[in-house]
């Protein structure tokens, strides 16, 4: 049974440990906008001294949800659970501007239908780009996606099924390609079963928690009866790791228990024979939050891209600080999310990689974004399982 807000809000003892983890208090140094002080916030809307107003959600809604502060908690608090109650409750009781009402309806009528989110980025195939985080595409991007059936070569090992995703797969059906012939390269028959829609990864993020259960219930059915369910998105991953806590079940629990973000996954099967060395590839790994901080897959994606002949892993300054994309965060709160962009962006240029790998659609869209602002555009970025051997 999940535990009470009051039991989670009691958890923090205070000790400010949240401070220097938290990108958004690192930006403005505002107590208000750390962990420790949205928690002092969140305790007295929940005792009735504070009413939720637009002040109270102007900092919930500046919270990134990278979870950062999690790891970095010596009480264990979870403020992963805190701040998606606080968001189902701040959606319910505070005012809304226009423009936030504009884009919140947008985003969650276009994002979560992959085919009406196809059927409106074909301009972007014809190079019109209406906004700075649209992606540069080519026609072949938007029909890329595996087969139904990836049969195992070699020994067959397990029976695994692919999440397709919304952006990952309307954008990055390249990414879901790979990861399909990277697993059946470890002996997994790789099925990506028809009928699956978006996993509530969004909704569940912003607020939308009773969509967020329906969503959830449906990607259960679509994708039950596997020994492993893999996904490519780290955002996507997160949240069908919690559908045990979120639906409160046994049947979400076991299912939640088979969950593995695909590197997770990899790393847990024996690898296939090396090919030769290429040509030496200089390569900086971006930590998608919801994969590091969410789900502790840090080092697993870093062991397969050493693995790769020819591959130099270059590590860069505060590699695991949020690049600003954080869901639906870099339309909502633009202005933060550009300057934590451009932050990243400045981190990963001083390396001078020739390739930008990240486990995320977010993350790419939004590190391309900040490389453009930068003159950089032409630096490749993938999915590290397209580097994989």
């Amino acid at each position: 049974m999940s535990e009470s807000t009051r039991d989670l809000l009691d958890a923090c003892v205070h000790c400010g440990f949240c401070l220097p983890a938290c990108p958004t208090y690192g930006l403005w140094g505002e107590e208000m906008d750390s962990p420790r002080g949205r928690i002092h916030l969140m305790s007295l809307v929940e005792d009735g001294e504070l009413a939720l107003d637009a002040s109270v959600a102007r900092h919930l809604d500046r919270c990134l949800g990278c979870l950062a502060c999690v790891p970095a908690c010596p009480s264990g608090v979870r403020y992963d659970r805190l701040i998606e109650r606080a968001r189902v409750r701040r959606r319910a009781e505070a005012p809304v501007s226009l423009r936030g009402r504009l884009v919140d309806r947008a985003v969650f009528a276009v994002f979560p239908r992959p085919r009406l989110l196809r059927a409106v980025s074909w301009p972007l195939a014809l190079g019109i780009r209406p906004m700075a985080l649209a992606p540069r595409l080519s026609a072949s991007d938007l029909r890329a996606a595996p087969p139904a059936l990836t049969e195992a070569r070699g020994r067959r090992r397990m029976s695994v099924a692919l999440l397709s995703g919304c952006v990952q797969r309307v954008y990055f059906g390249r990414v879901n390609a790979a990861a399909a012939e990277r697993l059946a390269d470890r002996g997994c028959d790789v099925s990506v079963p028809g009928g699956q829609g978006c996993c509530g990864a969004l909704h569940l993020h912003a607020g939308r928690e009773a969509q967020a259960r329906r969503l959830a219930e449906r990607t259960i059915a679509a994708l039950d009866g596997h020994d492993r369910v893999v996904v490519t998105a780290a955002g996507c991953g997160s949240a069908m790791k919690e559908y045990g806590e979120l639906l409160d079940t046994d049947s979400a629990r076991d299912f939640s228990s088979r969950v593995r973000y695909v590197s997770e996954l990899l790393s847990e099967l024996p690898a296939p024979a090396m090919p030769a060395a290429g040509k030496p590839l200089r390569v900086v790994y971006q930590d998608a939050c919801h994969l590091n901080h969410a789900q502790g897959v840090r080092e697993q994606p870093r062991e397969l891209l050493r693995a790769v002949p020819g591959l130099e892993l270059v590590e860069i300054e505060d590699a695991d600080r949020c690049c600003g994309s954080a869901g639906i965060y870099n339309l909502t709160q633009p202005r933060a999310a550009a300057e934590l962009g451009e932050l990243k962006a400045r981190a990963i240029l001083e390396a001078e990689p020739d390739v930008i790998a990240t486990g995320n659609p977010g993350c790419a869209l939004q590190l391309a974004a900040s490389l453009r602002r930068l003159g950089r555009g032409d630096l490749p970025i993938v999915h590290p399982v397209q580097l994989y051997s």
